[in-house]
């Protein structure tokens, strides 16, 4: 599993551990891993990293602080073994004195941005240099920033970008909120972030994370809470969540969900909601809607009825919404039902606030953006640049589990994974694909989510472990090609068996 802390977490580790080392080690170990991640890229190719070194030419972009001094050590530590570096001061009177010597003592150049320079994007010789480098080192803002780059470092970043140079960030891309992944600004977009010591929850969360690039961490001996603010699965943790049948199962031990969703007019979604049901660990699916002709021609080992939630017998978990139409029975049929229930698409309009917060069983609601941003009265835009906040705040408001759908997909309890590191930690999905930008895939998702809900997981796990399973499915299915959102749902056994398989 992997996990981020947010800024004053670590910085009160690192203030708990540089008291316990002498002046200046703590720098050094972050240095000393990020010169070592700049070698291995330079020596890509060749095998020789080494060799490639020798000779390449090195930009180092340094701020004010303490991310500057990682920077100006490292390109030191590049210099003694014959890269050609150049470093490039935003605010020469406040450069990490240190690193700085170190750098000049092992034969480094620097630039001074002047005023002057600050108005020019093209001629200086700042700029010229990153036009040539091979490597540029982003070092101009650390954790604590806040907002996009100031206007002198814009012409640094745009070159970069231009350059064709191999950009590395030291410990995330300058621009970036380390806490929330919101980009406020004009950000620096990192080929490789070199972070230290914890992820942070900005390298994992969009849109941040996608200027991350891929993410190295080095490890430099904090001492962090159990609990961190945000975690990412990955297949062992996964294997450990899905449901197995023992010998003593049978359909009705292992589950069964009931799936109410489909109108006249989106009958195509209750049968993309059943495949991922069918798919997602439960023992049956009993399906209650006007969609049943559809749904058995299609799955005939359904349960059907035509006659609603409330005379289509006993399950363990409900499914409800997707493609409802303006039929707002069925879901407070749902509701007011004392079993888990996951509510989607039409079924997030349709569902009364009071109702879910009210209710004593789980709820998951499973939006994305616009419904998210629907329900919380802001626009998607708002949303998207804080999806973070956006889950956060759902969750709270309707006292339910949020999976927030999205490039990168989040799944926050009510009350936990805030701002102060109380609470368990808000989970972010590392798998998908773009291709699952595609009518009737959160469909899917909502059967498999629901269900694991009917297979007994909490909510916070149930959509964990779907969105995990349905990202890799997605990637399975599309294999760089467009995908269906049928294909998606007939690759969840692979994507399965790949997890508890290891």
């Amino acid at each position: 599993m992997r996990t981020a802390y947010g800024v004053e977490t670590v910085r009160a580790a690192e203030r708990d551990l540089m008291a316990r080392l002498p002046e200046g080690a703590l720098m050094q170990r972050a240095a000393a891993g990020l010169a070592a991640a700049c070698a291995d890229l330079l020596g890509r190719g060749d095998g020789q990293s080494r060799g490639r070194v020798y000779g390449s030419r090195v930009v180092l972009l340094v701020g004010s602080g303490d991310n500057g001094g990682d920077a100006l050590y490292a390109g030191a530590r590049l210099a003694r073994r014959g890269a050609g570096v150049t470093a490039v001061l935003l605010a020469p009177e406040r450069a990490h004195a240190a690193g700085l010597a170190a750098l000049r003592r092992a034969g480094g150049r620097t630039v001074e941005i002047t005023g002057a320079d600050a108005d020019a994007d093209t001629g200086t010789a700042a700029v010229a240099a990153v036009r040539r480098a091979d490597l540029v080192v982003d070092g101009i803002v650390g954790i604590g920033g806040t907002g996009g780059l100031r206007p002198e470092a814009v012409p640094l970043a745009e070159a970069a970008e231009r350059s064709g140079a191999t950009v590395v960030a030291v410990d995330l891309p300058s621009g970036v909120d380390a806490d929330t992944g919101e980009v406020r600004g004009t950000a620096l977009r990192a080929d490789l972030t070199v972070t230290f010591g914890t992820h942070k929850p900005g390298l994992l969360v969009d849109p941040a994370r996608e200027y991350a690039g891929s993410v190295r961490l080095v490890g430099i001996g904090l001492d962090l809470p159990a609990e961190p603010e945000l975690e990412a699965l990955q297949h062992a943790d996964v294997a450990r969540l899905l449901p197995v049948p023992g010998a003593e199962s049978d359909k009705y031990r292992r589950g069964v969900v009931g799936v109410a969703a489909g109108s006249a007019r989106y009958p195509g979604a209750a049968v993309l909601a059943v495949a991922g049901a069918l798919r997602g660990g439960a023992g049956a699916v009993r399906y209650a809607g006007p969609a049943t002709r559809d749904v058995i021609a299609r799955f005939p080992e359904t349960l059907v009825s035509d006659r609603g939630p409330k005379h289509a017998g006993r399950v363990q978990a409900w499914v409800v919404g997707p493609g409802a139409g303006d039929d707002a029975g069925p879901v407070a049929e749902v509701l007011a039902v004392d079993v888990p229930v996951l509510i989607d698409a039409d079924g997030l309009r349709l569902a009364d606030a009071s109702a879910v917060r009210a209710r004593s069983a789980p709820t998951l609601l499973t939006p994305h953006a616009g419904e998210a941003a629907a329900l919380l009265g802001v626009e998607r835009e708002e949303v998207e640049a804080g999806r973070l906040a956006a889950a956060r705040e759902l969750a709270a408001r309707y006292g339910a589990t949020v999976l927030l759908k999205g490039s990168t997909t989040l799944v926050a309890d009510p009350g936990n994974g805030s701002a102060d590191g109380k609470g368990t930690a808000v989970r972010v999905n590392p798998t998908g694909t773009s291709w699952l930008a595609t009518a009737g895939s959160g469909d899917v998702l909502s059967g498999l989510a629901g269900s694991l809900l009917a297979a007994g997981l909490p909510a916070r796990d149930a959509g964990s472990a779907a969105a995990y399973l349905h990202g890799l499915a997605g990637r399975r299915a599309a294999d760089g090609a467009p995908v269906g959102a049928h294909d998606v749902a007939e690759a969840i056994p692979g994507a399965w068996r790949d997890v508890t398989r290891g």
